[in-house]
């Protein structure tokens, strides 16, 4: 069963936690997520790591997603 994008999780081997950010499936079956730290104190925003599916527990519920296009602006089609 997919991870739901948002929720909290941790590896399994290392311990590392944080919030899934992204799912990437690759062509021979592998899906992994890239999963985010919490900020540090001093406001610097750690590197997100990306863990195989099965390294990961799921820890926390997700949060909210953004209701809102994405992609970037939205414009018309190119006219030839």
């Amino acid at each position: 069963m997919p991870i739901v994008l948002g929720s909290e999780v941790r590896d399994s081997i290392t311990g590392f936690t944080g919030r899934v950010v992204s799912r990437i499936e690759y062509i021979t079956g592998c899906i992994q997520y890239g999963v985010a730290p919490p900020v540090k104190a001093d406001g610097a925003l750690p590197s997100t790591e990306y863990f195989d599916a099965q390294r990961l527990a799921i820890i926390g519920d997700p949060i909210a997603q953004a209701s809102r296009p994405t992609g970037g602006p939205q414009r018309d089609a190119p006219k030839s």
